[in-house]
């Protein structure tokens, strides 16, 4: 098990030495303790395989493992099961659009409990534009400026993950609550940051809707779509074609709790559920301790 796991090094570089550092130390620690590893990428391996393919030389699959493994998968699988049991209804012949808005940010498309797609990809960079990791970037304009600013692989690299994003664009800050208080104020590259932020998660939405032919429930969690109404509205704003009808007055006022922000008559029922992933992992755990 922990050679599989290390076997996938490359793969997360950041993560994986990390925790099998703390996995050594326990069984050096507690011997006789189980131990259980839970992946974020686990819920997303229902995905289809056109889907998680990348459009490179089937080689480079077969010989690197590169394609779309997703993460905050966690996070995803948590929210989409508490919908359905805060809304009294079953996972089963549901379209369910799961929206991880946080400094990190990642989206899923759900139908019946198991994820199609989502918007990460090997790594956490694709996908949404985030706190200071750009999404979404035209492979060309990333070798256009390796040779522009001399970057090597690991700077390049560091550069769209830690430069871009909210903090890049705004060029005030990779904190939310500071960008939208410059969005509020009129600064102008604060109000481009909310705007294209926003217009990726609407634009994610739609091409979700297309892939599971519809949609019956959007849901925002994570420290953002939690808390930030401005972002919950601006990325829902125009998609009344689909049957999403936001309350505005409770949208206005949810923070941090269970709610449906929609309208009663919204064809799409639109909610708020607070992420609980130490919860998840823990259930997990509990489950294979006991087997």
């Amino acid at each position: 098990m922990l050679e599989a796991f290390a076997a996938c090094n490359d793969l997360a570089p950041l993560h994986n030495p990390a925790n099998l550092k703390g996995i050594e130390a326990v069984s050096e620690l507690l011997p006789d303790v189980p131990q259980v590893g839970v992946f974020d990428t686990a819920f997303h391996q229902t995905m289809p395989d056109y889907a998680y393919m990348y459009a490179l030389p089937y080689e480079l699959y077969e010989r690197y493992g590169i394609r779309r493994y997703g993460f905050h998968g966690t996070s995803h699988r948590y929210v989409s099961q508490r919908v359905c049991d805060y809304l009294g209804v079953s996972p089963k012949g549901k379209r369910i659009i799961t929206c991880h808005i946080g400094n990190g940010a990642s989206m899923a498309a759900i139908v019946d409990g198991k994820c199609i797609d989502t918007t990460m990809g090997l790594t956490p960079l694709e996908g949404l534009m985030m706190g200071t990791r750009s999404g979404d970037i035209d492979g060309g304009a990333v070798t256009f400026i390796m040779e522009k600013e001399g970057f090597t692989p690991a700077e390049v690299s560091n550069f769209l993950n830690k430069k871009c994003g909210l903090g890049g664009i705004s060029g005030r800050s990779s904190d939310m609550r500071e960008v939208l208080a410059g969005n509020r104020e009129g600064h102008p590259r604060s109000v481009l940051a909310i705007n294209m932020y926003c217009y990726r998660i609407r634009k994610y939405i739609g091409a979700y809707a297309a892939a599971m032919g519809g949609v019956d429930i959007i849901l925002f969690t994570g420290g953002v779509g939690e808390n930030q109404y401005e972002i919950r509205g601006g990325s829902l704003e125009g998609l009344e074609f689909l049957g999403v009808k936001l309350d505005k007055e409770k949208n206005l006022v949810t923070r941090s709790e269970e709610a449906v922000i929609s309208a009663p008559d919204s064809p799409v029922t639109v909610c708020v559920i607070p992420t609980d992933e130490e919860m998840m992992i823990a259930s997990d755990t509990l489950a294979l301790v006991q087997g």
